[in-house]
């Protein structure tokens, strides 16, 4: 018979299907091989159980495998070892709220594995003693809302796994995390605009088409509603400064609604106007979106925590934004 190794589910384990959380702690297994493990070699409290079995605190999930591929299957590696281009803006026991530089990513993607700034947030946390990269069997800090590489501002970070799913939750339902945005756009705004129309994504393009909505929803079946909010703050010379407010979360939704209604982000190559972003290159060398998710909001907050309730965070832009914003409307 294999050898048998027993491990006790905790708090950052809790909650989770029993298939999904082999092929968390199993990394290197294949699908096949997490599935026939399930059947043949697992048992949880002594019994057999199926992968939708949700695991529970203090769980005794038993695993009839050598130690030496068990070591093999679940080896992830030494931590990622990268630069900290963060600042802290915001931290408790649950969360850390960051303050992430245009030009980095939030996840890795093909094109960049190793330096992003979840990496870089495992690292921080890694080395001050606040993750064990060692001990912890599936769960890493992770992010439960995403900037594009060329857009600065807040990110919020959750600590543990418990936080990690009810700040999922938290950032879907409106009115909870309100997020706010400083861009400058071409055009001079003076009056707010309250956005709603529908959009369709194109995958393999990674852009979105703004469609009418009429219906106070969807479009279509494949249209998703969009609503963001724009607030003039100063117009000038052709542009304006304005503070935008997300009331859903789609991609790219600041940047191709701001286009469609006739106030194109400056830089914003993707959607925004060629004349002028060949103006904005010419006076200020911007090649970029100019786009700062500078505050957030907390408000009807859940009882685990009430004590976040009316907190803003704020982060300011600086530097490159500071100037531009300077040139163009002074």
């Amino acid at each position: 018979m294999s050898d048998m190794r027993k491990l006790i589910i905790g708090s950052n384990e809790q909650k989770q299907r029993l298939d999904k959380f082999l092929r968390k702690y199993m990394c290197n297994a294949s699908l096949s091989f997490v599935f026939k493990s399930i059947r043949k070699n697992v048992k949880v409290n002594g019994k057999r159980q199926g992968g939708e079995y949700v695991l529970r605190v203090g769980d005794e999930v038993t695993l009839y495998i050598s130690d030496e591929e068990l070591r093999a299957l679940t080896f992830r590696g030494n931590p990622p070892g990268v630069k900290k281009q963060f600042s802290i803006c915001y931290e408790d026991e649950n969360i850390l709220v960051v303050n992430k530089p245009a030009g980095l990513l939030t996840h890795g993607d093909k094109t960049e594995k190793k330096n992003h700034l979840t990496n870089q947030v495992i690292t921080f946390l890694a080395q001050r003693g606040d993750y064990d990269m060692a001990g912890e069997r599936t769960f890493s800090p992770a992010p439960v809302n995403r900037l594009d590489r060329n857009t600065s501002g807040l990110v919020i970070f959750c600590k543990n796994y418990v936080a990690l799913q009810d700040f999922n939750r938290m950032v879907k339902e409106r009115g909870i995390i309100r997020k706010f945005y400083l861009t400058v756009v071409g055009g001079e705004l003076t009056n707010e605009l309250h956005l709603k129309s529908g959009m369709i994504k194109d995958h393999e393009s990674n852009r979105i088409t703004v469609v009418s909505d009429t219906s106070g929803g969807a479009v279509s079946t494949h249209a998703k509603a969009m609503e963001t909010k724009v607030t003039p703050i100063e117009a000038a010379n052709g542009y304006t400064l304005v503070e935008v407010e997300l009331l859903t979360g789609r991609t790219h939704q600041i940047r191709a609604h701001l286009a469609d209604e006739g106030y194109p982000i400056i830089g914003d190559a993707k959607y925004g106007d060629a004349g002028v972003n060949a103006e904005i290159k010419k006076r200020v060398g911007l090649t970029t979106q100019l786009l700062h998710a500078y505050k957030l909001r907390f408000e009807n907050c859940p009882k685990p925590y009430r004590e976040m309730e009316g907190l803003e965070i704020v982060s300011e832009p600086r530097g490159r934004f500071v100037e531009i914003r300077k040139k163009l409307l002074t």
